[in-house]
């Protein structure tokens, strides 16, 4: 009697974790999340393209590389409207990034960004001001890229 309860047993416990493993897998979403992409589009002034174009080449690029080379982001690049209607950004930025700093890492990075750019708050926020006379952030975006789960 007691082999037949605790057989009994044993088939109760395996049939519920076979279920169990059955469900999870028929109910696993098929993407998981990836990499954040940021994007932002930018509208530029008649005649302020090439202007705004040598400050993404040389500032902008600059700052990139050092968040990349500190592993803040994945990657950067700048993508260009070819045939951008009125309403539209003309330029395209584009961040990719593993996930979320926490509070204290954004401290952090803060500080070791300004010691970098050996400019201060308020010089980098004139400094954004003077080309917001010849550009327009239009808009920024989150996505997140969505990967297959069978890969």
């Amino acid at each position: 009697m007691k082999k037949h309860v605790i057989g009994g047993v044993l088939f109760c416990v395996f049939s519920f974790l076979t279920i169990q493993n059955a469900y999870a897998d028929d109910h696993q979403p098929p993407f998981k999340g990836g990499n954040y992409w940021e994007v932002t589009g930018i509208k530029t002034e008649d005649g302020a393209g090439l202007k705004y174009s040598k400050w993404l080449a040389a500032e902008w690029r600059k700052s990139m590389e050092f968040a990349v080379s500190k592993g803040w982001l994945e990657s950067y690049t700048v993508l260009y409207n070819v045939h951008a209607r009125a309403d539209e950004p003309d330029i395209y930025i584009v961040r990719q990034f593993k996930d979320w700093a926490s509070e204290d890492e954004n401290d952090k990075r803060r500080g070791e960004y300004m010691e970098w750019a050996k400019k201060s708050m308020e010089k980098m926020e004139n400094e954004s001001g003077d080309r917001a006379e010849y550009r327009t952030i239009m808009s920024t975006v989150l996505l997140q890229e969505m990967l297959p789960r069978n890969e």
